[in-house]
């Protein structure tokens, strides 16, 4: 990378990110093909499009009035072929991901109402990062249809904008504005910098390979072994899966991060300490970033004020009144993006329940905060206790634990059934009498998890004095 000509770099990596692509099989490469040639096409229609508006106006004396409908006119037009590309694109990942979901609650109904027909389920492969680069793709057309910035005219530069593997698989979702110039420059070899990202690659094995896959075998004894695991295991298998799903995700990010960086290419980062949280709410700000920003900028937004939306809240305005029928557009577009999330994460109804009930507890937080206000208010003193601080920490951890559960139990029911007998079947006896070795992990591995788990967090308070890496 760093011997060939600077100008050739970005053809490397574009062949690099190729190769890792060829690496699912080849048939899957059609679909990364598919996608980024029709967003090209149809970025380069928009932004003509765009110019047209502009110089029209520019060029002919009109009116307000008369700019007004001209512009709405030529939104209309172009407004069909971004719709074009949406369908097409999230039509591919739809089918491929969901089809089988889709089979499955047919075939339910089937069972239900006793007809012996059965649909047979697909055998498809789904691609390498498919959700990862369909959302970044549409992020770009819809960029270019709201006129951000111009589109890209060198199909090459824009496919290694699609493609870039280090963040094919785990994010983080970027903007096209944010990574165009980056992608296409010229890099020279920084020792410095390289170190700097392999250390960062490093440490993502270690909470991925030390931590969290030895977490996950404690986690999947007891998820699906709900007869054997019930009470006090819940609770285990609750903390395990909070650590695991941050120890694997966020080491991820942190090999993207630096493998990227290898390359002088800088990645946003994708979290921010979210088990420091004091709320669900700001957890989920630090929690998997990008992917939260580009919910709310491309679905929370334009889900509240869409005629469906609309009509609702003058519906509410007038016959549940006017403060409730205000919150309508934030309750029906929370709980669209968190439908999405979701179904996003997982084609499965336990994801579609983890994601409303997600949605539910934010809405229910809002509607709460005036409490909150008024208690602080009366209680001035606890602001900044360190005490507090960490019971508001632990509660936002035991509510998004409880959630995380569906994930793991795979069904509500089963989940539900689990945390009432972690209620009523609760013991201290299985911490103490060694049933914990029982779950897949041995003495040892419990040793290495707590010293991993440790060493995580001393990192993580570290890192709010500035970077660990400059400080070693």
């Amino acid at each position: 990378y760093y011997v060939i000509p600077g100008r050739a770099q970005w053809v490397l990596l574009l062949a690099a990110s190729y190769f890792f692509f060829l690496s699912g099989g080849w048939k899957p490469v059609i679909f990364i093909l598919i996608t980024t040639l029709s967003t090209w096409i149809l970025g380069l229609k928009l932004g003509k499009r765009n110019q047209a508006v502009t110089a029209y106006i520019k060029e002919n004396q009109l009116s307000r009035q008369e700019k007004k409908e001209y512009r709405i006119r030529q939104k209309k037009i172009s407004w069909r072929w971004l719709l074009m590309g949406l369908w097409l694109n999230f039509g591919i990942l739809g089918v491929l991901k969901y089809t089988n979901f889709i089979l499955g609650n047919m075939n339910g109904i089937f069972y239900r109402i006793s007809t012996p027909m059965q649909l047979k389920r697909v055998d498809w492969i789904l691609p390498l990062g498919i959700s990862y680069y369909t959302f970044q793709s549409m992020g770009y057309l819809i960029d270019i249809y709201r006129n951000k910035y111009k589109p890209e005219k060198h199909l090459g530069h824009f496919a290694l904008f699609i493609s870039f593997f280090p963040q094919l698989i785990q994010g983080p979702i970027t903007r096209f504005d944010e990574m165009k110039e980056q992608l296409t420059a010229v890099h020279f070899l920084n020792k410095r910098q390289i170190a700097f990202g392999l250390q960062r690659m490093l440490w993502g094995y270690f909470k991925k390979l030390i931590v969290a896959d030895r977490l996950v075998h404690a986690v999947t004894a007891i998820g699906q072994n709900p007869e054997q695991y019930r009470g006090s295991f819940v609770l285990v298998g609750m903390i395990c899966y909070t650590l695991q799903i941050y120890a694997d995700f966020s080491g991820g990010i942190d090999i993207v991060i630096g493998a990227a960086q290898v390359l002088g290419i800088k990645l946003p980062e994708n979290f921010e300490r979210p088990y420091f949280s004091k709320t669900v709410g700001e957890y989920w700000r630090r929690w998997h970033m990008s992917l939260m920003t580009w919910l709310r900028e491309y679905i929370f937004y334009p889900a509240s004020v869409c005629g469906p939306v609309t009509r609702m809240t003058r519906w509410g305005k007038e016959y549940l009144g006017e403060a409730l029928g205000r919150r309508i557009p934030v309750y029906a577009a929370t709980l669209i993006v968190w439908f999405v999330t979701g179904i996003w994460h997982g084609a499965s109804w336990n994801f579609v329940f983890w994601g409303l009930l997600n949605g539910i507890v934010l809405l229910l937080s809002s509607e709460m905060a005036p409490w909150q206000k008024r208690f602080h208010e009366k209680h001035p003193g606890l602001k900044g206790k360190t005490w507090f601080s960490l019971v508001q920490i632990g509660r936002t951890l035991l509510v998004l634990s409880v959630i995380q559960t569906l994930e793991y139990y795979g069904s509500v029911s089963r989940m539900l059934t689990m945390q009432f007998s972690m209620l009523t079947e609760f013991s201290l006896k299985p911490w103490i009498d060694g049933s914990l070795f029982t779950i897949g992990l041995d003495g040892w591995d419990w040793l290495v998890v707590f010293q991993g788990l440790f060493l995580m967090l001393i990192v993580r308070l570290w890192q709010t004095k500035g970077s660990v890496t400059e400080r070693i």
